[in-house]
């Protein structure tokens, strides 16, 4: 099982989105049979297989062996990935068009983000097909910041440290050289959501 799969087939992304799969697939990120998730999730088994047949149909659930129950074999299935996020691919041309850059703008920053999940999905399936790792560098942290004054200030600075990096390493003309793209982010942290009475 993966950590995280990127849907791209807009089909695939449709049957991901249905509310009842979408719960299947975070029932099944340890093997289940039909029966078992139905009484969890307290739907019909019927219900449940027709779900877990689209599921299948798609890859993103794969038989995980089989089980004796009584007298019944019962077939296990597990999802593919702890996790799932649905591409700008999944939507063709309409997830793709090209936002003018801005970097005070939200829009801009969804814009890249999306693009950053679609190069880097691609990035990682074929690193996968060649069984080689794929290099990359994630950063994730968090800053309080005093005042509208100190947020200026910061962004000022971190722009300007950004680019003296850039400029000290970027040699396109090496050989071998490759280019990576550079992302830096930020906005606000949202509310912590209350917890659900159970």
């Amino acid at each position: 099982m993966r950590d995280v799969e990127v849907i791209e087939d807009p089909a695939a992304a449709a049957t991901a989105l249905d509310p009842v799969r979408a719960r299947l697939l975070a029932a099944l990120t340890e093997p289940a049979s039909a029966a078992a998730l139905a009484a969890r999730l307290g739907l019909s088994r019927q219900k449940v297989h027709y779900h877990l047949r689209a599921l299948e149909a798609h890859g993103l659930v794969v038989p995980a062996g089989t089980r004796q129950w009584g007298g019944l074999t019962e077939r296990l299935f597990t999802a593919t990935a702890a996790s799932y996020l649905v591409s700008p691919a999944a939507l063709g041309e309409a997830g793709r068009r090209a936002i003018k850059p801005d970097q005070l703008s939200s829009a801009y920053q969804l814009a890249v983000a999306g693009r950053t999940v679609r190069e880097v999905a691609g990035l990682a399936r074929r690193a996968a097909r060649a069984e080689q790792p794929l290099a990359t560098l994630t950063l994730d942290t968090e800053i309080a910041f005093g005042s509208a004054r100190d947020r200026a200030a910061f962004t000022d600075e971190l722009t300007a440290l950004v680019a003296g990096l850039v400029s000290r390493y970027h040699d396109e003309a090496a050989p071998g050289a490759r280019t990576h793209r550079l992302v830096v982010t930020a906005h606000p942290k949202p509310a912590e959501e209350p917890p659900t009475a159970g």
